[in-house]
């Protein structure tokens, strides 16, 4: 069965002094800005969204979720897992690129090793669909035990 997720973005201006908005059907974003400024100037992210984070956000919460069912196989059940997801863009030929991502995870699971956590870690960033949709850039992982 297919699942189709939708967002809706919209643009005013050029490039550097345009500006835009993004909604997603959910309404998790509804109208939310972003603009060159939001992008590469504002990073505490207070003037709003940029697609870097946009995909950080879709990548901490995909792996978390199947990390869960990846425990679960093997017989464990998270108490707390928190993933910070951190994308790279740095220069790139002429311009900028996505150059790699990093996966900062902490987990609370009763009764797993150091190392049955990491493998199940490992498996679920290689396995997650959106590793999988992102796997053109290098995806690292650091795993640690709460």
């Amino acid at each position: 069965m297919a699942i189709y997720r939708k967002a809706t973005a919209n643009w005013k201006g050029n490039g550097k002094e345009g500006s835009g908005t993004v909604t997603t059907t959910s309404g998790a974003l509804n109208n939310t800005p972003h603009s060159f400024h939001t992008r590469f100037v504002s990073e505490d992210g207070r003037a709003g969204a940029n697609p870097e984070e946009l995909v950080a956000a879709a990548h901490a919460s995909c792996f978390t979720m199947k990390l869960s069912f990846v425990l679960g196989a093997a017989g464990f059940t998270a108490t707390d897992l928190e993933c910070v997801a951190t994308v790279t863009m740095d220069k790139v030929g002429d311009g900028n690129g996505v150059v790699g991502i990093h996966l900062d995870l902490k987990g609370n699971v009763p009764g797993i090793s150091a190392a049955q956590f990491q493998s199940c870690a490992e498996d679920a960033k290689v396995n997650c669909p959106i590793s999988q949709l992102l796997k053109s850039v290098p995806i690292t992982l650091t795993a640690v035990l709460a």
